[in-house]
């Protein structure tokens, strides 16, 4: 039987929680196409850090680099300092595994309200993608004078031609897969930022001259904002640096009605390293722990997992159950307008895996 060897590490709060509920999706939804998921569990996260004093050992690289992908749930605890947490776990996977493109799909489900009154389903269509591997996460700088009055701190973005002109080429080619809108939005602050910035303005136009079917524009970070809040509907991808990709990713994944729907890839297009695959929403401490949180995040992290591994039947399957239960489930968790938990919620979309299923194979047929 055709197997995948899948890295999990679920990580913190409420990380454990859906990539449990995730796995028993991926799991049972492979069982019915014929081949296995392996998962390998990994305990690496906070409570590693507080009884070993790093965030995962130092033959943790070694141990992932071997999988088909990893399927991350969530890392952060109060009990930390989030400088630790991304620096002990999250970057050195993205940098180690040149996994250097973040790609945010927002969709507006049906069944799912938007915050943005009159916004109908599909008319929010996009896909941020995030330079993941440099920009203003390289963690280049300093602190001197430490806890004195004159403590200076001193943070670099580094921008390089070679990593620019990747990410904007993937965007562009992602445009050309996706073949919607065909568009793609650089985000930028070049006004302010007038070298890294800069850089990036003077490559995407350069890359852009060679797609010249795809429609383009170019918008400061703080416009940008605003108009995914404005016109969301006018975008289809955005592209952006490591900073300004999180801050619009964020923005993308409330207006289509909650960070619980929210799925993310960290790509390496390559495939020479494992790819890694999560939900948006973090670990959420403040309901961790009592089985609410949206599972479908996770699961449509795995749903892009698949569809990256060539499983595009099997991916296809999850993603219409997910649509199928957002529009015509009962059993929604809180920020849905629900009162599900989490497994609830999980034993639906697996109910609908199969009536999903015999539609696809009858419509082939």
């Amino acid at each position: 039987m055709k197997t995948y060897n899948i890295a999990a590490i679920p990580g913190d709060g409420i990380g454990v929680e859906v990539i449990d509920e995730g796995i028993r999706v991926l799991e049972s939804t492979a069982l019915m196409y014929g081949f296995r998921m392996q998962f390998e569990h990994y305990p690496w996260g906070t409570e590693y850090y507080l009884k070993h004093g790093s965030m995962m050992p130092e033959t943790a690289l070694g141990e992932l680099k071997d999988a088909d992908a990893i399927y991350l749930g969530a890392v952060g605890d109060p009990r930390v300092p989030d400088n630790v947490t991304l620096g002990g776990l999250l970057l050195p996977i993205r940098q180690t595994f040149q996994q250097f493109a973040n790609v945010r799909p927002a969709f507006l489900f049906a069944g799912v309200t938007s915050p943005l009154s009159g916004k109908q389903p599909g008319t929010i269509d996009c896909v941020v993608v995030r330079e993941n591997t440099e920009g203003e996460y390289s963690q280049v700088g300093g602190r001197v004078h430490k806890a004195l009055e004159g403590e200076v701190a001193v943070q670099t973005a580094v921008f390089t031609s070679r990593g620019t002109e990747r990410i904007i080429r993937f965007a562009f080619d992602l445009a050309t897969r996706r073949g919607k809108k065909r568009k793609v939005t650089s985000i930028t602050k070049s006004n302010a930022l007038g070298f890294g910035m800069a850089l990036w303005d003077e490559i995407f136009e350069q890359v852009a001259k060679e797609y010249p079917e795809i429609q383009t524009e170019s918008l400061l970070v703080d416009a940008a904002c605003m108009d995914l809040i404005r016109r969301p509907e006018d975008f289809d991808v955005l592209v952006a640096s490591n900073l300004f990709g999180d801050i619009t990713s964020e923005i993308t994944a409330a207006v289509t009605g909650s960070l619980g729907l929210a799925p993310s890839a960290n790509i390496n297009p390559a495939q020479d390293y494992p790819s890694m695959f999560e939900p948006v929403h973090g670990s959420a401490p403040d309901i961790a722990g009592k089985g609410i949180a949206n599972p479908v995040a996770a699961i449509l992290a795995g749903q892009m997992m698949l569809e990256f591994l060539g499983e595009t039947e099997l991916a296809d399957c999850i993603y219409q159950a997910i649509a199928k239960y957002l529009k015509e489930g009962v059993k929604k968790t809180a920020d849905l307008g629900g009162n599900a938990t989490t497994q609830e919620a999980t034993d639906e979309i697996i109910g609908l895996l199969g009536l999903v299923r015999d539609k696809l194979d009858t419509t082939t047929v």
